[in-house]
């Protein structure tokens, strides 16, 4: 089952993106540890080399993204007041990258919504992000007219193997929840949008990966079926930060 497809290309007049507050160091990833931990092997200068500890932005398994001796890309923030003075942004996989700090997915989709680099979520005159919905929160909430539009956004990462990007990479019984608040959102008559940013630059489409989560493969289906738009934008990517690029498939 296709819930939406397509390959229209966000004109350059709409291009939105999140850059990266100072260039990113690149190293080789040691391992990532206890969820929020990575050892990355950096330069230290003088051709030497040290292992720092980076803050890991991810709560899935990062699978196909975490493989030991991979390139990495950091995040640096020298006298910031925080543990960690690095945040793990990307990693290199098969050759293309990977933006693996998940908080990034909807810094990027509020940079676009803003920018109108979403053509399906174009025209609306409130944008809210966090909106309150039951005992949770949707992140995104648009009006226009009197009409009221839910946008859920999932961060997608895992290679599934010929183009293909999946979602989630781990059980999620948060993300099946946000799915069938979003069919109860489209039952009551409002519109309701699950957004895949996927943030692989490799990728084509992206399906939901019931091998690893079928509750949530299950309640997207039904959502669908339901009427909740299901979209899927891939970002470009590179070492100065994202881009919203074009909408790619989505295979139910």
């Amino acid at each position: 089952m296709i819930a939406s497809g397509g390959s229209d290309v966000a004109p350059a007049w709409y291009a939105a993106g999140v850059q990266y507050a100072s260039p990113l160091v690149e190293g080789i990833l040691v391992q990532r540890y206890k969820r929020f931990f990575a050892d990355v092997e950096v330069a230290a200068g003088r051709g030497r080399r040290q292992v720092v500890t980076a803050h890991c932005a991810n709560p899935g398994s990062m699978r196909t993204c975490a493989e030991p001796g991979g390139r990495v890309w950091l995040l640096p923030a020298p006298g910031a007041k925080r543990k960690l003075p690095w945040t793990w942004e990307l990693a290199e996989t098969g050759g293309a990258l990977v933006c693996v700090n998940t908080a990034r997915g909807n810094q990027l989709v509020a940079e676009a919504l803003a920018a109108g680099a979403i053509a399906e979520l174009r025209g609306y005159d409130e944008i809210r992000r966090e909106v309150t919905v039951g005992d949770s929160r949707i992140d995104f909430g648009l009006e226009r007219a009197g009409e009221r539009c839910f946008v859920e956004v999932k961060t997608a990462t895992m290679d599934a193997g010929g183009g293909t990007t999946a979602f989630p990479d781990a059980v999620t019984s948060r993300g099946a929840r946000h799915v069938d608040e979003l069919a109860a959102l489209r039952r009551d008559g409002h519109r309701a949008v699950l957004l895949f940013c996927v943030a692989r630059a490799d990728a084509a489409r992206v399906r939901p990966a019931a091998e690893i989560d079928p509750t949530y493969a299950q309640a997207l289906r039904r959502a669908a079926a339901e009427g909740v738009e299901v979209l899927a934008y891939v970002c470009d990517i590179d070492t100065a930060g994202l881009r919203v690029a074009r909408r790619i498939e989505v295979v139910l």
